[in-house]
C-alpha cells in the first residue's frame, strides 16, 4: 500500500509510526526520509534563497529567474536611466558550488546566453551576471582536484564568476553579503550544505553532525534490529568495491548520492525477506562504488569512475545514458530522450513556461512600491 501523509514521529516501544491523523503499526520499519538544505541557523534565509529539492522547487526557481528578466525588460522599456535596478535584477547569486550549484550555474549561464539571448528588445540577457560562491577552496569539493579545476575553467568560459574561499554571511530580499562585500541581487539560489530529516530525533538514536542516523553493518539502528535507515537518512561506513569489483583499502563513509540509497534499499529488502523466511542473514552491507558524475553544461560533464576520469562530451553522454536508464518505463525514457535531442539540436529549452500556479515570491525592497 502507498499512503500519502506526513510522519510526525515513531514510537519504538509500541512499534507505531505517528502520522498527522492516526498511527500505523509495523513489524519492520525502513526510514528513507532524505535531507533538507542547511541554512546554518538562519532559516529565515529560506524565504528568499530557494534550494532545489523537488519538482515544485524547480518550477519556482524557473519562474523566479524568468520573472527577473521580464521585470528588467519592463524597467528598461519604461525608465532607461534606472540601470541600478536592472543590474540588480540581472544579477543571479548561487550559494554553494557542489553538484547542484554547478549544474544550476551552468544552466543559468546557457539560458541567458543561448535560449533567452534574442527574446527581449530592451535588455540583453547575455549581460546577466552569474555569481557562484563556495566556502571551500574549490568547486565540486568532493571530486578530485583535476576535475574541479576543469569544471571551474568550463564555468568561467560560460561567463560564470566563481568566488571560492568565500562565505555568504547574510541573505535578504535585496541580495547577500559575501566575503564582507554587499552584492545586490533579486535572485539568490541555495545549494550549500544539507541536514538530515528529524528521523534520528524520533528514535533517540546516535547521529552524526548533520543529523544522519549512525547504523550498523546490516543498516539497522543499534538497539532496534527491526528498524533500518538508508539513503540520506543514514550515516553508513562500509567496505566498497570499484566498477571492476576490486576492494578498497578500507571502509568508507557512503556519499549522499543515489547509488548508495539504491543498493541499501535492495540489501534491506533481501535481509527482511530472509528474516521472515527464517533464513540466515546476508553478509554485512558493502558498497559497489560506480563513481561520480556531474553535469556542467548542455554538452559538458565530469566523470570520476575511480580508475578512470574524463570530462566533456563523452562524460555528458555517460551522464545522459545513466539518467535515462533509471527512469521508470520505456515511454518515459523515449520522450525524455526525444526532448533532450530537440533541446540539443535547437539550443533551446522550454524555458519560457511559467509555473501554472502563482507562488508568493518576495520582491526586493528596492523594487517595491
Amino acid at each position: 500500500e502507498v499512503l500519502m501523509d506526513e510522519v510526525s514521529g515513531v514510537d519504538t516501544e509500541k512499534r507505531l509510526v505517528r502520522l498527522k491523523q492516526h498511527s500505523i503499526s509495523y513489524d519492520y520499519l525502513v526510514l528513507a526520509t532524505g535531507i533538507q538544505y542547511n541554512y546554518f541557523g538562519h532559516d529565515e534565509w529560506r524565504r528568499v534563497a530557494h534550494g532545489l529539492e523537488s519538482l515544485d522547487d524547480a518550477d519556482l526557481i524557473r519562474g523566479k529567474i524568468l520573472l527577473a528578466f521580464e521585470r528588467a525588460e519592463e524597467i528598461a522599456a519604461l525608465d532607461h536611466a534606472d540601470t541600478e535596478r536592472i543590474r540588480q535584477l540581472l544579477t543571479f547569486v548561487l550559494v554553494g558550488a557542489g553538484t547542484v550549484g554547478v549544474e544550476m550555474a551552468s544552466t543559468l549561464a546557457e539560458m541567458s546566453r543561448m535560449a533567452l539571448a534574442h527574446d527581449f528588445r530592451h535588455i540583453d540577457p547575455r549581460h546577466a551576471q552569474i555569481l557562484l560562491y563556495e566556502a571551500a577552496p574549490r568547486v565540486l569539493p568532493t571530486f578530485p582536484e583535476d576535475l574541479s579545476a576543469k569544471a571551474q575553467r568550463h564555468l568561467e568560459s560560460l561567463g560564470v564568476k566563481i568566488y571560492t574561499n568565500t562565505r555568504v554571511t547574510s541573505v535578504d530580499a535585496d541580495g547577500v553579503v559575501a566575503g564582507g562585500q554587499r552584492v545586490r541581487s533579486s535572485t539568490v539560489l541555495w545549494g550549500a550544505g544539507v541536514l538530515a530529516s528529524p528521523a534520528g530525533h524520533w528514535l533517540g538514536a546516535a547521529m552524526d553532525k548533520s543529523g544522519k542516523i549512525i547504523v550498523g553493518s546490516d543498516l539497522s539502528v543499534p538497539g532496534h534490529p527491526e528498524i533500518f535507515a538508508i539513503g540520506d537518512t543514514a550515516h553508513v561506513v562500509a567496505p566498497s568495491r570499484n566498477l571492476l569489483g576490486i576492494k578498497s583499502k578500507g571502509p568508507m563513509v557512503m556519499p549522499g548520492v543515489a547509488q548508495p540509497a539504491i543498493q541499501a534499499g535492495r540489501y534491506v529488502a533481501a535481509l527482511i525477506r530472509r528474516r521472515v523466511a527464517g533464513q540466515p542473514p546476508p553478509a554485512p552491507f558493502w558498497y559497489w562504488d560506480k563513481g561520480d558524475l556531474a553535469i556542467a553544461g548542455r554538452t559538458y560533464a565530469l566523470a570520476d569512475l575511480r580508475m578512470l576520469r574524463f570530462t566533456g562530451f563523452p562524460a555528458w553522454v555517460v551522464w545522459a545514458v545513466v539518467h535515462i536508464y533509471f527512469l521508470i518505463g520505456f515511454a518515459n525514457r523515449f520522450f525524455v530522450m526525444l526532448q533532450w535531442v530537440l533541446a540539443f539540436l535547437t539550443k533551446r529549452r522550454q524555458v519560457r513556461v511559467f509555473p501554472g500556479q502563482e507562488r508568493a515570491v518576495e520582491a526586493p525592497s528596492s523594487l517595491r512600491g
